[in-house]
Order: C-alpha cells, then sequence, then structure tokens
C-alpha cells in the first residue's frame, strides 16, 4: 500500500522536526550536552524519514508500472 509507507515517512518527518526543535531549545538555554544528544537523535531521525521516503516513493513507482492501473 503506497500510502501506508507514505504515512510512515511523514511520521518520521515529523518525528525528526520535533526532534530538532528540542534540539534547538537546549542550545538555545546553553544546554549543550542535552542539546548535542537531541542533535544526534534528530540525525537519526532524520536519516530514517528519508530512508522512508526513498522506500515510499519507490512502492508508488512500482504500483504506477503494474499492468491493469
Amino acid at each position: 500500500m503506497p500510502n501506508d509507507s507514505h504515512q510512515r515517512a511523514a511520521e518520521f518527518h515529523q518525528q525528526a522536526a520535533h526532534a530538532h526543535r528540542a534540539a534547538a531549545v537546549h542550545h538555545g538555554k546553553e544546554d549543550h550536552l542535552t542539546g548535542h544528544e537531541l542533535s544526534k537523535q534528530d540525525f537519526e531521525m532524520s536519516l530514517k524519514a528519508h530512508a522512508a521516503s526513498q522506500q515510499a516513493h519507490q512502492k508508488s513507482q512500482d504500483a504506477a508500472q503494474k499492468p491493469g492501473k
């Protein structure tokens, strides 16, 4: 189901954005250790979001190329 994979990718993007905002808040409060950990987490979430987006895109392409669709 291409829509499911797109939804999952969107959720990863939202989680990454949340982690980015949390890291920025901690950096702004000069809590750099926590900010650094959150930055690491947001980077990992961004990688997952990117991978999920690529997978969703590939599934959409595959579905569009199937005969009879």
